[in-house]
């Protein structure tokens, strides 16, 4: 297992070559390979393993009993997924975690890291602080979401999920993590009302638009 590339993930960040090997063993660590569209982590089912993304990336979704789905995240590489519910003793997931594209994922088991409490190690401490602030970070990003669903019309949400993204990427011009579908589940929209709005926006000179390729032409409106 490449050492060097689990330091620059965020579970791993500030641990040496050495304590990652260790917790590697203590954690049971143990490679995926998912193909798109499958499915990691299911609803209702209880997990003891949370997941690293070593190269693609996963959606977390909210499937119902009728169809519908709602894409709740985006999980990209070196990034973290079902830690909480990993963490939790015996509580079902209410959501799904789904390969978006052909990916390499690392399943880590946290059962054991409760009982490191009462000696802890320099590599737990290390962890225990990285998913502290996984946690906050997911925090943001949910509460992110919230903003950009609260717009009672199409161009709203839009225009709330680009400026945020923007402002994140520090630039104008960025790409986002979802095909148009997924957006449109993102956003709760039908995907044929999103492909008609962003077109007219695009056509009044709000954006400009390449698959997930955007750029914000007149961010004084956005």
């Amino acid at each position: 297992m490449d050492v060097q590339q689990l330091q620059q993930t965020e579970i791993f960040r500030g641990m040496t070559a050495s304590e990652i090997t260790e917790a590697l063993q203590v954690l049971e660590a143990r490679e995926k390979h998912c193909e798109k569209g499958e499915t990691l982590l299911t609803s209702g089912s209880v997990t003891e393993r949370m997941g690293v993304v070593l190269e693609g990336s996963v959606t977390i979704e909210s499937n119902d009993a009728w169809g519908s789905r709602t894409i709740i995240s985006h999980v990209g590489r070196g990034q973290v997924f079902a830690e909480t519910y990993a963490l939790l003793e015996n509580e079902p997931m209410l959501v799904d975690v789904t390969a978006s594209e052909d990916c390499r994922i690392l399943m880590l088991r946290s059962v054991r890291i409760q009982t490191l409490e009462s000696n802890l190690k320099p590599w737990a401490l290390k962890f225990f602080t990285n998913l502290l602030s996984i946690s906050a970070h997911k925090n943001l990003i949910l509460s992110g979401r919230n903003f950009h669903t609260a717009p009672k019309t199409i161009r709203g949400r839009v225009m709330a999920y680009l400026n945020s993204v923007s402002l994140r990427s520090c630039s104008q011009e960025f790409d986002i993590p979802f095909d148009r579908q997924q957006l449109a589940d993102y956003l709760n929209l039908e995907r044929s009302a999103l492909s008609k709005e962003l077109g007219k926006m695009q056509r009044e000179g709000l954006i400009s638009f390449r698959k997930n390729h955007f750029r914000i032409l007149n961010p004084s409106q956005v």
